[in-house]
């Protein structure tokens, strides 16, 4: 059976600076069914996630569903949820935790300090408190959205939760299904995509450590997409693992040409120079979906700064 999926990885389509953009997650657990757009269509109130896309309009805050790996029994009303705020920008990362009766809390939160990396809101409005458990591993399960990440996503998570991987939840979408199955992994924000269940549980040991694996990955959404390619491209070139060692710090440009700065922690730049290519041939973007040629984030130098141009830049 042809998929968007299995259309992309004959493609060789590469993923480097596909993730999501969102500095912080609001992460809600909802049981039973999602449609696709599952804010809207499950069994949260719709007025709520309307209110809830509303709030996070522009504030950096992506607002995503998450349920516990299984079936999803038609059940109604859910008497807890468990909730999460994680903001992915190197220098202030954090996970944090909240369990909730009721949703409606969750418009009492400043959304705008949440985007900027401030969570006191969270911590006073909802009880929230430090996650300090295993990292998060969200795996994108909405077949309504795509049927790939129902085909191959929920298998994944079912795998991962089978043998003992904690901190693995269903989300509701995480963008890019032809690379399915897609995943992220928080606090630090980076994505996955084709993911497999051994090389998850790499990543997954290594962010334990504080560490980044660069292979299948897609991006850490705390940036823009060029910015996601540059970082890589950095990480690439010079086999920096630390999850916070490196910063987008500037982008010089508009599509199809950037020019991005990226610092180390250390004090070292590099201006990586990122193309807006076409994928070609023209390939169903989802499924069901008519053919087009995506964008592709195509990396063409890697270049190391002195300090004086990096001070000058």
């Amino acid at each position: 059976m042809s998929t968007c999926s299995t259309v992309s990885q004959d493609l060789d389509e590469p993923i480097a600076g596909t993730a999501a953009t969102a500095t912080t997650w609001l992460l809600v657990e909802q049981p039973g069914p999602w449609g696709a757009k599952a804010l809207t269509q499950s069994h949260l109130d719709p007025a709520l996630g309307r209110a809830l896309e509303a709030a996070a309009k522009g504030t950096g805050v992506r607002v995503a569903l998450i349920r516990r790996p299984g079936r999803h029994a038609d059940c109604g009303a859910t008497a807890e949820r468990q909730v999460y705020a994680a903001h992915t920008v190197p220098g202030n990362v954090w996970l944090q935790a909240a369990t909730i009766r009721d949703p409606e809390q969750l418009l009492a939160l400043d959304f705008a300090a949440l985007g900027m990396g401030d969570h006191h809101t969270f911590d006073s409005v909802l009880q929230g408190r430090p996650h300090t458990g295993a990292p998060l591993a969200l795996v994108c399960t909405n077949g309504k959205r795509d049927r790939c990440c129902a085909l191959l996503g929920r298998p994944l998570a079912a795998e991962l939760a089978a043998s003992g991987v904690k901190g693995v939840w269903e989300v509701t979408h995480l963008g890019g299904h032809r690379f399915s199955p897609t995943l992220l992994v928080l606090p630090y924000g980076y994505a996955y995509g084709r993911a497999q269940a051994h090389a998850v549980k790499e990543v997954l040991h290594s962010v334990q450590e504080g560490r980044i694996i660069v292979e299948g990955c897609r991006g850490n959404s705390a940036w823009e997409r060029p910015g996601q390619a540059a970082e890589l491209a950095v990480r690439r070139a010079t086999g920096e693992d630390a999850a916070q060692a490196l910063s987008v710090v500037r982008t010089d440009g508009d599509a199809p040409r950037w020019d991005v700065t990226v610092a180390h922690a250390d004090g070292r730049h590099w201006r990586v120079v990122v193309a807006q290519g076409t994928s070609l041939p023209p390939r169903p973007e989802s499924c069901g979906s008519v053919l087009g040629s995506p964008a592709r984030m195509d990396v063409v130098a890697v270049h190391e700064l002195t300090m004086a141009t990096a001070l000058a830049s």
